[in-house]
């Protein structure tokens, strides 16, 4: 495996997993964010769940099962075009590039995996 897959998957994995864990505590930051975008509360533990699965494939992926690690990737990538997308929508720009960062990483992770 090339260490820049190794590298920017596990920052994805670590990312992706204090981000879910974020959404589960329901932290402050996350329901702010999630008013301001209008993304509904209820939705959070079903969000935060997406999360948790797309660093647990992302980590399969590095284990050895990179079928999982690529489906994985995939989810996460379309997960936060939706994210950047709900931004746009409510036109919140001031902390778009959360999400975006997010999905860079979910975007190269899913690319080197593939290379």
């Amino acid at each position: 495996m090339p260490t820049a897959y190794e590298v920017v998957t596990v920052i994805a994995v670590l990312a992706n997993a204090a981000i879910a864990a974020a959404d589960f505590s329901r932290a402050g930051f996350v329901l702010a964010n999630s008013a301001e975008v209008r993304v509904p509360p209820a939705w959070l533990p079903r969000l935060a769940a997406l999360k948790a699965a797309g660093a647990a494939g992302l980590l399969l992926g590095l284990l050895g099962v990179p079928a999982v690690g690529v489906a994985a990737a995939t989810g996460l990538v379309l997960f936060y075009v939706g994210a950047v997308a709900a931004h746009v929508r409510a036109r919140v720009f001031h902390n778009i590039a959360f999400p975006g960062a997010y999905l860079t990483l979910a975007a190269v992770s899913l690319a080197l995996a593939v290379l």
